[in-house]
C-alpha cells in the first residue's frame, strides 16, 4: 500500500473505519495519539481545539476533556479511556456512547498501519447520527485525520 493512502476497512454495522500506512515506527505512531493534548494537531474535522485537560498519555481508565468548536460554537467533551493497548491500542468513550478508536499494527521498524474507527452501535443518539449523516461526514473527517497522521513527524 502506498504512503497517504486511505482505505477503506470494513468493520460492520454502525462503524465506520479507514487505514492507512504511516512511515514512522508504531511506538512514535501510538504516543501521539494516545496524547490527548495533541488531538488538535491531528483532527481532520475541525472542531478540537488546542486546550486539552487530562493525562499526557492516556491510560485505561483515564479521562481527558477536549475543548472543540462545531457550527460555530464552542463546547467541551471529557471522554474515558476504555481500552489501551501499548503501541497496540488506543479508545475512547463519549458520555453518549459513542467510541473512537485507533488499532495499531507494526508493519517493520518505520511503518505502522493505522485504522481509526468511529463506532457508534452503542450510542445513545445512533439514529439522529445516522439522519444527521455523521457517519458519512466523520468518514471524511476519519480521511483527513489518517492523512495528517502520515504526513506528521510522530516523535517530539
Amino acid at each position: 500500500m502506498p504512503l497517504d493512502t486511505v482505505r477503506i476497512v470494513d468493520r460492520g454495522e454502525r462503524q465506520v473505519a479507514r487505514s492507512i500506512v504511516v512511515n514512522a515506527p508504531v511506538r512514535d505512531v501510538f504516543a501521539l495519539v494516545v496524547n490527548p493534548h495533541r488531538h488538535h494537531e491531528l483532527d481532520g474535522s475541525g472542531t478540537v481545539r488546542d486546550q486539552a485537560k487530562g493525562p499526557e498519555q492516556i491510560t485505561q481508565g483515564d479521562t481527558f476533556t477536549v475543548r472543540m468548536k462545531i457550527w460555530g460554537l464552542p463546547y467541551a467533551i471529557t471522554s474515558t479511556a476504555i481500552e489501551v493497548l501499548p503501541d497496540r491500542v488506543v479508545e475512547w468513550q463519549h458520555p453518549g456512547g459513542h467510541r473512537w478508536r485507533y488499532d495499531f499494527e507494526e508493519l517493520g521498524p518505520t511503518q505502522t498501519r493505522v485504522i481509526e474507527t468511529f463506532d457508534y452501535r452503542e450510542s445513545k443518539m445512533a439514529r439522529l447520527y445516522e439522519l444527521m449523516r455523521y457517519p458519512a461526514r466523520n468518514a471524511r473527517s476519519i480521511e483527513r485525520t489518517l492523512e495528517r497522521l502520515a504526513r506528521k513527524q510522530c516523535s517530539r
